[in-house]
């Protein structure tokens, strides 16, 4: 879905799964700038939008979710994973409940199947899904922001910003008001910073949560079962995770940075050495300069020099081994 922000002076269209929104409107460091001083914001409207209605909704999406949702209290954002049987992780969900409807935003292209999952498991329960994403619109503001929200438009605060679930058709009017307009760029340079992982791009075929610092933050321990609980559960009191989230300072002399899935190694051993994980986002970062976020093994000494590729890295601990 192509956004009519992409007409905004200096707009470059985003790639890859961000296809859609603007990558950034001419100046990065300049947008990344104003979202750390919270200012402007950012168009996440090809982000997948799900609602979940009816009085039985939290209680249902308690049994569904790794997520403590049955008591949630109306407006307090949380956010929450589904998981395969054997604890692998298969959706995000970034929720909040206005009383009568839990709202969810979720990555780009990924709400189909998890609607076909939700209606699988409806049975009796009173609850109806729906896909919004045609007539609502993901707008993030950054934390600080003194933004006016329209009223009636569902807000989602956390620490790092405000996500407004937007009609779609006041998008248009909404960014003439708002502030400068700061590409999906901006927005994952600060992600990175912040060291938090995101679907997809921290994510495989085999993540478990403990993998990328999720426990306590979108996985509650103290809930009851759901699909995925017993590697939860089994990881956490018996054993470690197989990798770990790590957040990497990149060699600044290097004109490209490496890319997503870029082999990560120990620079003792150069470049030709044994894989010991990957690269899964690289930014440049307006006073950090260039760093990313990788999975690597858990026996990887933390203090240990890395190679991207062939690019120098020094690693911070973001997940304990």
């Amino acid at each position: 879905m192509k956004s009519p922000l992409l007409t905004l002076p200096g707009a470059v269209p985003a790639e890859g799964v961000d296809e859609g929104v603007a990558a950034h409107y001419g100046d990065l460091f300049r947008e990344q700038r104003a979202l750390a001083d919270g200012t402007g914001f950012v168009d996440l409207s090809h982000r997948g939008v799900v609602t979940v209605t009816g009085p039985e909704r939290l209680g249902w999406l308690h049994l569904l979710l790794t997520q403590h949702v049955s008591d949630l209290p109306p407006h307090q954002a949380t956010e929450a994973l589904i998981l395969s049987a054997n604890g692998h992780i298969e959706h995000a969900l970034y929720l909040v409940d206005d009383g009568e409807t839990v709202w969810a935003h979720v990555e780009p292209g990924t709400q189909d199947a998890l609607i076909a999952y939700l209606e699988s498991m409806k049975f009796f329960y009173r609850v109806e899904v729906a896909d919004r994403t045609a007539d609502i619109a993901v707008v993030h503001l950054p934390a600080g922001s003194i933004a006016e929200v329209p009223e009636g438009v569902v807000v989602r605060e956390t620490p790092y910003g405000r996500d407004l679930f937007l009609p779609r058709e006041d998008l248009e009017p909404y960014a003439e008001k708002a502030g400068p307009p700061a590409g999906i760029l901006a927005l994952e340079a600060l992600r990175v910073e912040q060291r938090r992982p995101r679907l997809g791009f921290e994510t495989d075929h085999r993540t478990i949560p403990h993998e990328l610092g999720w426990i306590g933050g979108a996985v509650h321990l103290q809930k009851g079962c759901y699909r995925g609980q017993e590697t939860v559960a089994r990881v956490q009191n018996l054993g470690k995770p197989p990798r770990r989230l790590v957040f990497l300072h990149l060699d600044g002399s290097e004109v490209h940075l490496p890319v997503a899935g870029t082999g990560i190694r120990l620079a003792d051993d150069g470049p030709d050495g044994r894989k010991v994980g990957f690269l899964t986002t690289s930014v440049r970062h307006h006073e950090l300069g260039p760093v990313a976020l990788a999975l690597v093994k858990r026996n990887v000494p933390v203090d240990a020099r890395l190679l991207a590729g062939e690019t120098a890295a020094a690693q911070e601990t973001v997940v304990e081994p």
